[in-house]
């Protein structure tokens, strides 16, 4: 037995110390901890390179033997129940591993840089650590219950990133609703894992998979709880994955800072929900209803993440909608039964829209410097414009990214796209046209965000600013570094006034320079002067540092070269047996169905079925190129498609149309909106009633026996005379009247 198996249940632990020790520093010595806070970057950095080499390690075995290692050890025994612990290393384990921990490397080293300005730079990498821990965890978990547990640790980790400005409304805001919405999902998961175990007595999932199979094959079982069952495991999946209907937290959650973004809600923690269903394939696939549920919800966000992306000015909400469909690509796939392009497509995806996130970040940074932090300005993309010429390296990775999340030629995502395009033919040809309209749709949407940000001219409305490099105003970015030659000692000192004596830090950067404490609440008093020695002071956009620009160059080369691991070359082998490394790496762990497993396609015939599908893709292009010429992107309102050539596009939409896209597009689809009124709408006029049948009926009535006791005691305390006479008549008369009465119904 290998020893890399044998001790990989120490993965998820080598990162913990990090939190831990941050924890206890901040605790034990906080103003020791925060002057050392340049030093944590390294250990998370280093810990995960570690877990890394670990993974590497496990896959190389896996795709030598495809061994399925799986370690329990009792943690109670109760009569009946026991709980065990472990951990499984498959090849689904040790392709999540990889992927978590290549992804998690590069965000932190671009993240030492991007919050070296924050004042809570130390909590956001005791954050980041914890969910690194918590998401190694969930992927080497052995059974149901050890899921759960990280499961909803994981969620803890993306409230507490999503809300980390949570002085802001809109980013506590934005945790509250990304919470609520996973616990219904979360709910679903625990019923269905309860009611699993109540079939089959196990939480092992190889112990599920035999279990429940042979149940079905021998009619023993209801068919109708089984789906129940596994329709509850799936919420869960549908709520983590951001699939529709519950999806609605995922744009909000771009509240937090753009390196959660590209980590969490487009390469790792979203993709839990794929990764839940994918360990759950085996089971899923005897359970036809299902199967054809998870395709349904995959091709409605598919369709519905495109559609909603057209229209958003804020760039990392166009980016998070383009994930939610991309999401919704591998769903369908799951649920067609493609479980190899299903994971090929979380790989290529996860690494390109990397890419992209950590592009908008060095974007946003860049309007930062104009602007002053203000997510209204620097994030919207009307704003943008002409970037160019100013950030030339960040523009060539995004355009590098968009080509390979739009599924060009050679770029990774084509491959994995274009394998569950041609699957959905086999599946089913209206969801095929859906699937095939929505890659030209992708095409359109990730052009228009190109287009709107480096083409045409930025449009800020500055009287004195025309784009061109000889102009005479002083440069200079959030950093605080010089941006231009024109940068004189009044200008620093002017910067430095405005800030106080905190250290402006950055591990993997040679310099130091002061900061404000909250730089996100700055007001950027400098940006607003004019006429400081005569002259109009004005920031350029300026490309980022290079422990910003390293990680998004390291992710260009995955989006390019990525691809390449899952190129079927059949044709190039005459016995036609699978060549391509995926195919030993992404296949189902506990098949017990070995005539469902998914066979790699000729390479030719995959390339042919590949023409139409990249025809659509240049068709979205060139309409994005249409609507969005350089020549018109100068923006004076907020019309959709208002940099259109608008004669031409008038002839073929009428205003109805337009507006009818923008509205829907700009509105979320109107879902948040129903949910509003629907649920919490409806909710608190529930609240109400049952605040006013409590106040009113149940307390009145109360209240009214208590008001007629009273009145009726002190109506009857008159009556009493103390004569014992009085009190014989009065009996008398109420026993002649019982006589009576009783007399008449007898």
């Amino acid at each position: 037995m290998e020893h890399i198996y044998q001790y990989s249940w120490i993965i998820p632990f080598l990162t913990f110390p990090v939190p831990m020790l941050i924890g206890a520093g901040l605790l034990l010595f906080p103003a020791t901890t925060k002057k050392l806070r340049r030093m944590w970057a390294f250990p998370s950095v280093l810990l995960l390179s570690i877990v890394m080499l670990f993974s590497i390690d496990l896959s190389i075995q896996q795709i030598n033997s495809s061994f399925i290692y799986q370690h329990i050890w009792s943690w109670t025994i109760n009569n009946d129940f026991s709980l065990e612990f472990g951990h499984l290393i498959d090849p689904l384990t040790s392709i999540l591993l990889l992927l978590i921990t290549t992804v998690g490397i590069m965000v932190l080293f671009y993240s030492d840089n991007y919050m070296s300005h924050d004042q809570s730079y130390l909590r956001f990498f005791a954050y980041m650590s914890f969910f690194n821990t918590s998401m190694l965890g969930l992927v080497i978990s052995s059974n149901l219950i050890q899921i759960y547990i990280f499961w909803e640790l994981v969620g803890m980790c993306s409230y507490l990133l999503i809300g980390f400005w949570f002085t802001r409304p809109s980013a506590s805001n934005a945790c509250q609703k990304a919470f609520v919405t996973n616990r219904v999902g979360d709910f679903g998961l625990l019923l269905g894992i309860i009611g699993l175990y109540w079939i089959t007595g196990s939480f092992e999932f190889r112990d599920l998979f035999k279990i429940v199979n042979n149940l079905i094959y021998n009619n023993q079982v209801n068919l109708v709880f089984v789906t129940l069952c596994t329709f509850f495991l799936f919420s869960g999946a549908i709520a983590k994955s951001a699939q529709f209907p519950l999806h609605v937290w995922l744009p909000d959650a771009m509240e937090g800072p753009t390196p959660i973004s590209a980590l969490i809600h487009a390469a790792t923690m979203v993709a839990a929900g794929i990764f839940l269903v994918a360990r759950l394939f085996p089971l899923l696939l005897v359970i036809p209803y299902i199967m054809n549920l998870i395709a349904f919800i995959g091709i409605i966000t598919v369709f519905l993440g495109a559609t909603l992306a057209l229209a958003q000015k804020d760039i990392k909400r166009g980016l998070v909608y383009s994930t939610m469909s991309q999401l919704g690509y591998m769903m369908l796939a799951l649920g067609m039964g493609s479980y190899r392009s299903a994971l090929f497509h979380l790989i290529t995806h996860a690494y390109s829209k990397a890419l992209l996130f950590l592009g908008s970040g060095s974007i946003i940074h860049s309007m930062e410097a104009i602007v002053g932090y203000s997510p209204d300005k620097s994030q919207n993309m009307v704003l943008m414009g002409g970037l160019t010429k100013h950030i030339p390296i960040t523009k060539t990775s995004f355009l590098l990214g968009t080509f390979s999340l739009c599924g060009i030629p050679p770029f990774a995502c084509f491959w994995s796209k274009d394998e569950i395009l041609n699957d959905s033919w086999l599946y089913s040809p209206s969801f095929a046209i859906i699937a095939w309209l929505t890659a030209g749709l992708t095409a359109f949407y990730m052009f228009r965000i190109y287009l709107l940000i480096f083409k045409g001219y930025l449009n800020l409305n500055f009287k004195n600013y025309n784009g061109k490099k000889n102009s005479s105003f002083y440069s200079i970015s959030l950093w605080g570094k010089e941006g231009s030659k024109i940068f004189t000692k009044n200008l620093c000192l002017l910067t430095l006034l405005t800030m106080n004596n905190n250290d402006r830090t950055c591990f993997f950067c040679k310099k130091t320079y002061k900061i404000d404490g909250n730089v996100r609440n700055m007001t950027w008093p400098f940006i607003t002067l004019h006429n400081f020695h005569t002259k109009s002071l004005f920031f350029y956009p300026r490309e980022s540092d290079n422990t910003m620009l390293f990680p998004m160059l390291v992710f260009v080369l995955f989006a390019l070269f990525i691809g390449a691991i899952g190129i079927p070359f059949n044709q190039f082998n005459q016995e036609k047996t699978n060549l391509d490394i995926l195919s030993k790496l992404l296949t189902p762990s506990f098949n017990l169905l070995h005539e469902n497993e998914q066979n790699s396609v000729d390479f030719y015939e995959f390339l042919t079925n590949a023409t139409f599908s990249v025809s659509l893709i240049f068709f979205g292009i060139f309409i994005a190129s249409s609507f969005y010429k350089p020549d018109y992107l100068s923006f004076q309102n907020w019309n959709f498609f208002t940099s259109s050539d608008k004669k031409g596009f008038n002839k073929i939409f009428s205003d109805k149309i337009k507006n009818g896209i923008y509205n829907w597009s700009y509105n979320r689809g109107y879902i948040d909106s129903f949910y509003a009124i629907s649920f919490i709408g409806g909710l608190r006029k529930l609240v109400e009633f049952c605040d006013f049948f409590d106040k009113r009926i149940i307390d009145g009535i109360l209240n009214g026996v208590g008001v007629i006791s009273f009145f009726v005691g002190e109506s009857i305390k008159y009556i009493g005379s103390g004569r014992i006479s009085s009190y014989l008549l009065l009996y008398l008369f109420y026993a002649v009247i019982f006589l009576l009465i009783s007399s008449f119904f007898l």
